[in-house]
């Protein structure tokens, strides 16, 4: 692990809602070089639970997270609020002096991300974002496939994101104030940040968008979560986008909580190149060409030998947190670099522009996103 391996890392949690139980806390607690050592939430009885189930009685409660980032022992913050305060809390754990992982989209809107980016660069701070899915055992292997040059240019692509049924109704993810859209920003974001990180392709020319409130407006509908009220359903029920890249590459995402539809899937990329292609709809497919004939490889990922993979004990939550802790240790680039994580808000926040306008949103040197 490096020259750091015996040093403990301590954490503080900003948020103690699902994704901090579920992913951030269990995860972290796994990690031998790190220790929790503070909570927070503005009901302190969520942070007050989420430390009894650590069992450390030890660990400091607080309802306002800039009394935690007073700690001048917390090296790292974990952000797991919803979308709306990514931006400042970032910031200002980035300027008290932690390192932070923010819980994806990177922010509601670019402008905030590129101010998260500026912080990061400003303070020297690591910062990353919580896009698991590139830790998958699938995905790890394409993007080697791609490194390698199997695919050849990838000239067409598509980032899958399709429930038929599947509206979450807990929380605040109906709440477009909150959180800045529905499942475009939501599970089209995992979608998008896969399908651009396995392309290793950033730079964005245009965007055009379509975005769709069709289904929310449904009472008593079948759904996986139980039906959703009408009336709080403030947000898009699926979107579409068509990104052109400045190589001329193609780009689809598709994003839906509600779809009339029985190809569904998420978190999923299909890449077209010259010289084959892959897709991850039925497992890993590879496909090409060879010798005058067509062949399709679906790749035994059960048997390891993938790099950053150690085995199928670890999932992708834990390998993503692992290895974020050792970047941190080592003082090496996280996986998910910033620079990347923004290009992914200002193509979303593009397609909602161009739903709004009917207009294609055109890139310019002015972004950012021209620049990683």
């Amino acid at each position: 692990m490096g020259q750091n391996s015996e040093k403990i890392l301590k954490v503080g949690i900003v948020g103690c809602g699902g994704i901090a139980n579920g992913k951030h806390i269990p995860n972290l607690s796994a990690q031998k070089n790190v220790e929790i050592v503070a909570l927070c939430d503005i009901i302190e009885e969520r942070a007050v639970e989420s430390a009894k189930k650590i069992g450390n009685d030890d660990i400091k409660i607080y309802t306002d997270y800039k009394e935690m980032l007073q700690d001048d022992s917390i090296d790292v913050v974990h952000v797991c609020t919803p979308n709306k305060s990514h931006s400042f809390i970032t910031i200002d754990a980035l300027e008290s002096g932690k390192h932070v992982m923010c819980e994806k989209p990177m922010a509601k809107t670019a402008k905030e991300a590129r101010a998260m980016l500026d912080a990061s660069k400003r303070t020297g701070k690591k910062l990353t974002i919580g896009y698991d899915n590139r830790y998958r055992p699938d995905s790890l292997t394409l993007k080697k496939v791609c490194e390698r040059g199997d695919l050849g240019d990838i000239y067409f692509a598509k980032a899958h994101a399709i429930r038929r049924r599947a509206v979450p109704t807990w929380g605040v993810f109906l709440n477009e104030e909150e959180q800045g859209g529905g499942p475009l920003i939501d599970i089209g974001t995992h979608a998008l940040d896969l399908t651009l990180w396995l392309m290793d392709n950033y730079k964005v020319s245009s965007v055009k968008g379509n975005v769709y409130h069709k289904l929310g407006n449904k009472e008593n509908a079948a759904n996986a979560f139980g039906p959703w009220d009408p009336k709080e359903f403030t947000v898009e029920d699926s979107a579409f986008g068509f990104i052109t890249m400045e190589n001329g590459a193609t780009v689809t995402l598709e994003a839906s909580w509600a779809l009339n539809t029985l190809d569904v899937g998420e978190a999923q990329a299909t890449l077209c190149g010259t010289e084959g292609g892959a897709d991850m709809k039925d497992g890993l497919r590879i496909n090409g060409e060879d010798l005058g004939n067509l062949y399709t490889k679906t790749p035994d990922l059960k048997t390891g030998g993938v790099a950053y993979f150690s085995g199928n004990s670890e999932s992708q939550a834990g390998r993503e947190c692992r290895m974020w802790i050792e970047s941190i240790l080592n003082d090496t680039d996280p996986m998910v670099k910033p620079e990347q994580a923004l290009v992914v808000t200002e193509i979303l926040e593009a397609i909602y522009e161009s739903a709004r306008t009917g207009k294609t949103v055109y890139f310019d040197d002015k972004l950012v996103a021209s620049q990683v």
